[in-house]
């Protein structure tokens, strides 16, 4: 295992999306804290708040380790439970000013669980995901167009799968229904050897400026009003309700006791929830959950609608 080359590539992403996206802002840059944890390891973080563009985007780099691999991040294998660890990642949130620009999460990382006498296990984890409020056919096609192309060197099967376990795991049960319109996901990947894993984490990590600055400079100048600004509230409202309730990021950085502000950087800086509220049918809020929040095969639809 290469981890000092993961570590440097991760780091090398996490300036590289911050120089993208204040170069899109334009009128806001990231400040910068450096963090230890007590426990092993440490991290930086990196947030742009009141933005021309970006309300608050966080971008996040840890390398943490530990004596025992929390139940979260052992999950799939219950076998390597307790064993210790390192892991390390970058991870960021966009939370766009502009109601007609959808909110965006990306992580890649690296997991390693030790044990005295044994070969360490290792699996690479992540991807990216798109949550509009108000949905548009061409943003949902270019995003998917672009997390295929991430995957397209390293199988026919790559994009469906991840994509289809994207749709799956960014579900809110409590609500039935899912929280955007996916991407790609993946986890406890290390089924390819560590070489060519790597690669796809880097290629996964290195379209999603690809895959996300276009729908942002498409979007961000679209006029909008307090009906639109009041429906963005209420549906950030659904990303608070994911991230604190399912998210294995989350869970797992609050069970090795991480650096909570880092943890809960995903969260939009203002939320609302209304109760029992139903949008009215036929209306642009409606087609949200009644079209956009559907499992869909995005690179069939046609583009230059919606």
């Amino acid at each position: 295992m290469q981890l000092e080359s993961v570590k440097n590539y991760l780091l090398g992403l996490q300036q590289d999306i911050c120089a993208g996206l204040a170069e899109e802002d334009g009128a806001a840059d990231f400040i910068v804290d450096e963090w230890q944890r007590p426990e092993g390891g440490g991290g930086r973080s990196r947030v742009l708040a009141e933005g021309a563009v970006f309300e608050k985007a966080g971008v996040n780099f840890s390398h943490v380790m530990g004596a025992a691999l929390p139940g979260s991040a052992s999950a799939a294998r219950p076998e390597l439970a307790g064993r210790s660890y390192q892991a390390m990642g970058v991870s960021l949130v966009i939370h766009p000013r502009n109601p007609y620009v959808p909110t965006s999460h990306a992580n890649v990382r690296l997991f390693v669980a030790e044990k005295p006498g044994e070969d360490p296990v290792w699996w690479f984890g992540g991807g990216y995901d798109l949550t509009p409020y108000y949905g548009n056919r061409e943003d949902c096609v270019s995003w998917h167009r672009e997390a295929e192309r991430a995957c397209a060197e390293f199988g026919d099967d790559v994009y469906p799968r991840f994509k289809a376990w994207c749709d799956d795991y960014f579900f809110l049960r409590h609500r039935n229904e899912p929280r955007g319109v996916g991407g790609l996901f993946f986890d406890d990947l290390n089924e390819w050897d560590f070489e060519t894993t790597f690669a796809f984490m880097r290629s996964v990590g290195n379209s999603f400026l690809s895959a996300y600055r276009p729908i942002v400079q498409r979007r961000k100048d679209t006029p909008y009003g307090d009906r639109e600004r009041q429906f963005q509230l209420y549906r950030r409202g659904r990303y608070v309700e994911f991230n604190l309730v399912f998210d294995r990021g989350t869970l797992f950085g609050l069970q090795s006791d991480g650096r909570t502000e880092a943890i809960l950087m995903s969260l939009p800086p203002l939320v609302r929830w209304e109760y029992n509220y139903r949008p009215e049918p036929g209306t642009p809020e409606a087609e949200l959950t009644d079209y956009y929040l559907q499992h869909r095969d995005w690179l069939t639809e046609t583009v230059g609608e919606g």
